[in-house]
């Protein structure tokens, strides 16, 4: 600010000179007319030697300037000298994040706008197959895999990708993009061969030993059976012995299904055709109304007769579940509504009960296997933990999801939405 009002002094006192001078000889207009072109040429001047100093970059001392140019040169050089350490410094934090990326066991890769690549660390030269000349490249160039281009074109990276490795067939890589920046993004490239090694070798343990079991589980059914329909009267300890081997007999042959068709679910390849849902869900009502000793509790409402692609028998297995918990967890005299409609992107399927609720904390983990919420009841529900972990295979295989909403005390909602792709 000083400098200013001493470069605005001295332009007064040269206008009071001119002023003077020229009263006195008679010429103050041609003389403030030179004054003024003196003005302009020294400002020209100034700018012409600070252009010049500035288009090589401001490097090195300023040059020499008096009034307010001398300030104009020293704020600029400051300017430039904090920006040059701000580089330097983030040049040095840059550093540090490649060699920490470069460490990592997983893949990464910078992307541009156009998909592009902009860096990538070691990982991604070994399980990718990317090398430094690749840098600007397209990566859909370079991994041509389906998946991964449909993936990238989609632009939904909510989703992880499953997809071998460019490199090595026999490497499972799990695939996400991450968004971040002006258009710039992060794909991240996890090697999951163990991981889908152990799944695997799960379901085969799961898928063996179920088919192993059913075999003494029917054997010992049957005697039980037998033993019961003998014509000697058995004692009160013999009679309620009986029982309970039958019950959990018929508890493990409930398990046994529940686990082979969850394996099923797992393995099979899927099976499609034209699902008329409105007809099968009259069905399960009807079927679940019978076995559930539940006369007039349902109320069926069917607001579009959509039909979808689907294969009927998981989709009765997976309604009938979710019908089924409604109808255990709430008392016998509620109703429950079951709705059939569709909003503009979905067809959905909603189950309403007015039963005990569930925990907003227990929600995330209800579709778990074996995972039951531990509730104190006074007549317990018998089941296997299994019925909501095959409603969620069911909707995967289905492109669908279970949407969830639920007050304790209140009741609960389950709602099943599938795509208005799977019209039909």
């Amino acid at each position: 600010m000083a400098a200013w009002k001493k470069e605005l002094g001295w332009t007064l006192l040269l206008l009071m000179g001119v002023a003077l001078i020229g009263s006195i000889i008679g010429l103050f207009i041609p003389l403030l007319f030179l004054l003024i072109i003196g003005m302009l040429v020294w400002q020209v001047i100034q700018i012409n030697r600070f252009e010049r100093w500035i288009s090589k970059g401001g490097r090195g001392k300023y040059p020499k300037a008096k009034g307010i140019w001398e300030d104009i040169y020293y704020h600029v050089y400051q300017i430039k000298k904090s920006e040059k350490k701000r580089k330097k410094k983030l040049g040095k934090i840059i550093d540090q994040f490649r060699k920490s990326t470069d460490a990592l066991p997983d893949a990464a890769v910078v992307l541009g706008e156009e998909d592009e690549i902009e860096w990538a660390n070691t990982a991604a030269k070994n399980v990718l197959g990317l090398q430094p000349s690749d840098r600007g490249q397209r990566i859909p160039n370079l991994i041509r895999f389906p998946i991964f281009v449909r993936y990238l074109k989609s632009g939904n990276f909510n989703e992880t990708i499953i997809m071998p490795s460019p490199t090595n067939s026999h490497i499972i890589l799990a695939v996400r993009v991450v968004s971040y920046g002006a258009g710039l993004r992060l794909l991240l490239a996890q090697d999951v061969t163990q991981l889908r090694k152990m799944e695997q070798m799960r379901k085969d343990f799961v898928a063996n030993v179920s088919h192993e079991l059913r075999t003494p589980l029917t054997v010992l059914k049957g005697y039980l059976e037998t033993l019961q329909e003998l014509d000697e009267p058995l004692s009160p300890l013999l009679s309620h012995s009986f029982q309970q081997m039958q019950e959990q007999t018929e508890r493990m042959q409930y398990l046994v299904d529940d686990l082979l068709l969850l394996s099923n679910l797992e393995t099979q390849p899927k099976k499609t055709h034209c699902v008329d849902l409105p007809a099968l869900l009259i069905k399960i009502c009807k079927e679940s109304e019978n076995l559930l000793h539940s006369a007039g509790r349902i109320e069926l409402t069917l607001e579009t007769n959509a039909h979808i692609v689907g294969d009927e028998q998981e989709l009765r297995s997976a309604f009938s579940n979710l019908l089924g918990n409604a109808l255990k967890y709430s008392p016998k005299e509620s109703k429950v509504q079951v709705c059939w409609h569709q909003t503009p992107a979905n067809l959905v399927l909603d189950i309403i009960d007015m039963g005990e609720g569930i925990a907003e904390s227990e929600i995330p983990r209800i579709t778990e296997r074996f995972y039951r919420i531990d509730v104190r009841r006074i007549n317990k529900v018998a089941g296997t933990g299994l019925g909501l972990a095959i409603v969620k295979h069911v909707l995967l295989r289905h492109d669908a999801r279970l949407v969830i909403t639920s007050e304790l005390y209140k009741g609960s909602t389950f709602s099943c939405h599938f795509p208005v792709e799977r019209l039909c």
